[in-house]
């Protein structure tokens, strides 16, 4: 008999090399940060992000909100992940206070660490498998802890834009509003928030506190 030949490795996701060249530049082409930083401080109350708190931001581009984050929540932690290598650079080298780590949410099985919130901040239409990613996402919580997913414009706006930008990223989508209960239901978490309007896109999710149902639902997740 021949032996098995070796599992080949997954072909790399093209949105990698795309923000990868992005990165140098990205502060100044894409969004504005100082615009971005004054709409979290308008949204800072809405987002319940408190001291304490063990957080992590995944597909944190250029650190542009991580010191933000890092703020509110110490002495609680921020982890800072991002599947692109140079945009992790550009972010590990604003020295803020947070660990940055190089992750693939749809790929790499999650850590032993757990977090009390997920936010996914101008992230969630860039992973190639949303099923997957909130999959991993939901073993990542605590019982009780929260998804954050943050858009600084709706959904249909977002998914234009992508669309004229066109490349590898042409058809990433992020769903409205409408369709979050059904998605995140065979993970046992609740729609506690959704806004989808012209100027934003807030989708706040819990999952159960401890319990029978949370702990039989966290075996499910295992698993899956």
């Amino acid at each position: 008999m021949k032996p098995a030949s070796p599992r080949s490795a997954p072909p790399a996701d093209p949105r990698i090399a795309f923000f990868d060249r992005q990165a140098p530049t990205w502060d100044q082409t894409g969004p504005d940060p100082a615009v971005t930083l004054r709409r979290l401080d308008e949204l800072e109350g809405r987002l319940d992000l408190r001291p304490g708190l063990d957080l992590l931001e995944v597909g944190c581009g250029t650190g542009q909100i991580t010191g933000w984050l890092a703020a509110r929540v110490k002495p609680g932690k921020v982890v800072a992940a991002d599947f692109s290598p140079g945009m992790l650079a550009q972010a590990r080298a604003r020295g803020v206070d947070a660990e940055f780590v190089l992750r693939d949410i749809c790929r790499h099985k999650p850590a032993s660490r757990r977090f009390d919130v997920v936010l996914c901040f101008h992230s969630f239409p860039h992973f190639r498998d949303p099923k997957a990613a909130l999959r991993q996402i939901a073993r990542l919580l605590n019982p009780g802890g929260r998804l954050l997913v943050v858009h600084l414009s709706g959904s249909a706006p977002l998914n234009a834009l992508h669309r004229r930008v066109g490349g590898p990223v042409g058809h990433d989508h992020l769903p409205p509003a409408r369709q979050w209960a059904a998605l995140l239901r065979p993970l046992r978490m609740e729609v506690m928030e959704a806004v989808d309007r012209r100027d934003l896109f807030l989708l706040k999710a819990a999952l159960p506190a401890r319990s029978r149902s949370a702990r039989a639902g966290l075996r499910h997740l295992a698993r899956a």
